[in-house]
């Protein structure tokens, strides 16, 4: 059978099976009387046949396209897949996300390193050179000196509340960007989530040392810790993520590249997913104990609430490690003496 009378005698039935996708997508598949239901699943199949006939003789790419549009409609009509359950959702940010950390924590290490010999580099470079600010210190922060916010908080008369609201705004929204293009810069072969990890830190090691120097090294940490101990970890924790895409390329341990690329996004993208959770909690603290400096809240309750929170958040994330613990030292003690 030639292209044009094949696409002649089976147009009737696209037609028939579009028509019923438009029918059922516009108001759902419970509208379908029947019979139609049952032409459905039968059109399904017969155009899917024509699908393979037109690709087998390298047919028009217009009808190919056509056809395969229509397939793709079908299947997500026919087999949609079962939705996320809540029970799901919170199996997995209870136990399963801390499992997969605890199965991916030399990635995880590695990303805190990088981003903790940023820092080092940041404090040590304003140290030798306090000039290299302009380079270092974050913009916002250049004209900003430590001692008179402090004194300007303490004495009410720092940012309003609007003021607080749309910079904790701001600043939430840029570490998930930052968090977000630290796992997409996977694809550079780990390099530039590297370069995103170093750079964070390098900006918080600078900006530490401006308010050491000034002697406000207490009141700078009381500022940052509450909320950048579950930040940095969640940054942390999308670098990772970043550097297990990379993994899949350059170690793609017999696979495949793509095949290896393939099944570490779906690691890469549930680390990214587990994020949010911290996210959501440094947001939080971000807006509130975080924006109430020394004299309402002091520098010891600040940092005690901060190593609290940072006692909760690796409690949480270590739990998959140690629950093994236990069940291995209770496996242990019930070994025959």
């Amino acid at each position: 059978m030639e292209m044009a009378e094949f696409i002649e005698t089976r147009r009737p039935r696209w037609q028939q099976l579009e028509s019923l996708l438009d029918k059922s997508e516009g108001e759902g598949l419970r509208k379908l009387s029947l019979d139609e239901a049952r032409s459905l699943g039968k059109l399904y199949r017969a155009v899917s046949s024509d699908l393979l006939w037109v690709r087998a003789r390298s047919g028009s790419a217009d009808v190919s396209a056509y056809l395969n549009d229509l397939v793709g409609r079908a299947y997500a009509l026919t087999y949609p897949g079962s939705r996320p359950r809540f029970a799901d959702v919170w199996a997995f940010v209870a136990r399963g996300f801390p499992a997969l950390l605890h199965h991916e924590w030399r990635m995880y290490v590695a990303s805190v390193l990088l981003f903790l010999t940023g820092a080092g580099f940041g404090y040590v470079g304003m140290v030798v050179d306090p000039d290299a600010a302009h380079y270092l210190v974050p913009e916002q922060h250049l004209s900003m000196d430590p001692v008179k916010r402090a004194a300007d908080e303490a004495a009410g008369k720092g940012m309003s509340v609007e003021e607080q609201a749309q910079f904790t705004t701001f600043l939430f929204t840029h570490n998930i960007q930052v968090a977000f293009l630290a796992f997409a810069l996977g694809i550079t072969l780990g390099l530039g989530t590297a370069v995103m990890l170093f750079t964070n830190g390098l900006f918080l090691g600078a900006l530490a040392q401006v308010y050491a120097a000034k002697g406000m090294a207490g009141w700078f940490w009381a500022w940052i810790l509450p909320h950048g101990i579950p930040e940095i970890t969640a940054i942390c924790i999308a670098g990772a993520a970043g550097l297990v895409i990379a993994r899949g390329m350059v170690a793609p341990g017999g696979l495949s590249r793509g095949q290896a690329l393939r099944k570490e996004a779906v690691t890469a993208v549930k680390l990214l997913f587990g994020t949010l959770v911290l996210f959501v909690l440094a947001g939080f603290i971000e807006g509130t104990v975080s924006q109430i400096h020394p004299p309402k809240l002091s520098v010891a309750f600040k940092v005690t609430f901060a190593l609290t929170v940072g006692t909760g958040v690796y409690a949480y994330l270590l739990s998959d490690w140690l629950r093994g613990r236990r069940d291995r030292a209770r496996a242990t003690a019930e070994l025959p003496g």
